[in-house]
């Protein structure tokens, strides 16, 4: 299908790093790094998405994936209206969406997946020792607990995990998310920067 977005999916538990090093990969030329966190932040309450979108959160029920794919596409649209997003140089790192098989499916006619880059630790412990720490620093003492991060993660690998078996095992590529920032990032750019040249004939310039 022609006019669809080049992406490479950050896949990844919670804790995984997943956002830190997105907005890495972001702040690099030729990247461009949308998460769905600053999709949500970003909404209008008082438009018609974002309307039907607080209808359901307000209620703790989950957003259709419909309702959240369009959100999603007008998001998009809008950063390449803004110019923040060049899809002709850019390659889209796409954070936190697909998160369910339905999603995947729904999104086929607007990204044209290239990649994935699957953040993965062997040890779940090493997760829930992040996930605690993280959520004590932002003061979020109720997300520190134990039973409540093992939720979490039981939700991933419950719902979202399953979305990597939609996708060639060629396609996957498993990253080591436990190291340094720098260490890890670069085992993703290894990665991302042969897929960014190779779709893009004049990468972006500095």
């Amino acid at each position: 299908m022609a006019g669809r977005y080049k992406t490479v999916l950050l896949f990844g538990a919670p804790g995984a790093g997943k956002g830190t090093q997105g907005q890495l990969l972001g702040s690099i030329p030729g990247f461009f790094h949308m998460s769905t966190g600053d999709m949500f932040r970003s909404l209008d309450k008082e438009s018609e998405l974002g309307e039907t979108f607080f209808e359901y959160s307000s209620k703790g029920e989950l957003v259709p994936d419909e309702v959240t794919i369009e959100l999603w596409h007008t998001y998009v649209h809008a950063q390449t209206i803004l110019g923040l997003f060049k899809p002709h140089t850019d390659l889209l790192i796409l954070d936190g969406i697909p998160r369910t098989v339905a999603q995947t499916s729904l999104m086929e006619k607007y990204i044209d997946v290239l990649g994935i880059i699957h953040l993965n630790a062997l040890n779940p412990e090493d997760m829930i020792a992040r996930l605690r720490n993280r959520a004590l620093q932002e003061k979020r003492v109720d997300d520190a607990k134990e039973e409540v991060i093992r939720t979490r993660l039981d939700i991933y690998s419950r719902e979202t995990r399953p979305v990597l078996n939609h996708y060639d095992p060629s396609m996957i590529h498993d990253i080591d998310a436990i190291g340094s920032l720098g260490r890890v990032l670069k085992n993703i750019l290894d990665v991302v920067t042969p897929i960014q040249e190779s779709c893009h004939s004049k990468p972006a310039k500095v």
